[in-house]
């Protein structure tokens, strides 16, 4: 049984060491039609990585040639294919840049964006890979009006918008929840200016009166009236926005109680 176990272990060792020696064979012998030849053999076969090791030591000695463009285009995707996203979307981008004419141009354009939205992260975390990616979608969009990919690009387009939404209202519920009220409030009012669709409009109209009756009740006597009328205009402005809301009674409870305070303050 133990020397079936050596045997079995022997062999695949023999194998492996003789995959590594065949790789290494290819990538040391200084010639670029074998080099080329193997890279194509391993890019076929999902074996990327090495297919980006030797692709990378043909660009030189191909450019200029008829080889060169489907060198360019395997090796932005195997940087693709190995989940290496910020350089894919740098090389698919250096081959629409390069091979303007291509009939792969608008392929690589859209991936170029593509990949960059493979980097987009949960809404929670930064979204700057998001911009980059809505940035070349809509460029690509632009550019290719009649792309069967423009349908595509739209729909990843809302998907990242909508992430970006839900972190930029979450951050200024944060706000609102630890009290900092007048940047909760210019929070509120950047999500309705940046997301002008936004499905959250009655619930953020809802919250910015909270927030500002919230921020008048707790306000010094002296900047108290001004802060009141500015709850008076948004819950006035909220009712005559939603006034069938489930949020009716309690904006109205805000507009009464600071109308009352606003007349008594005025009177003293």
């Amino acid at each position: 049984m133990q020397y079936s176990i050596k045997l079995t272990l022997l062999l695949l060792s023999v194998v492996l060491f003789g995959c590594r020696s065949e790789f290494e064979t290819i990538r040391t012998s200084n010639d670029p039609a074998m080099i080329l030849q193997k890279a194509n053999a391993y890019y076929d076969a999902g074996e990327y990585q090495r297919a980006q090791t030797l692709y990378e030591l043909v660009i030189a000695p191909y450019r200029g040639q008829t080889e060169a463009e489907q060198i360019a285009y395997r090796y932005a995707y195997t940087y693709y294919y190995t989940e290496q996203y910020v350089l894919a979307s740098y090389y698919f981008k250096n081959f629409a840049t390069t091979y303007g004419g291509s009939p792969l141009r608008e392929e690589t354009e859209f991936m170029s964006a593509y990949a960059n939205y493979m980097l987009s992260p949960t809404y929670r975390l930064d979204q700057s890979y998001s911009v980059k990616a809505i940035e070349g979608f809509e460029e690509f969009a632009n550019r290719y009006p009649d792309s069967e990919r423009v349908p595509e690009a739209n729909r990843l387009i809302d998907e990242m918008r909508a992430k970006m939404e839900l972190k930029d209202f979450e951050s200024a519920k944060l706000y609102m929840d630890i009290e900092r009220f007048e940047s909760a409030l210019t929070s509120f009012e950047n999500v309705l200016k940046d997301y002008p669709e936004t499905q959250r409009a009655e619930e953020i109209r809802y919250l910015m009166a909270r927030v500002q009756y919230e921020y008048a009740s707790r306000s010094f006597r002296t900047r108290k009236p001004e802060r009141l009328r500015a709850t008076i205009e948004l819950a006035e402005n909220f009712l005559n926005r939603y006034p069938d809301s489930a949020y009716v009674p309690e904006v109205r409870d805000y507009l009464d109680k600071s109308n009352k305070e606003l007349k008594e303050l005025e009177n003293v």
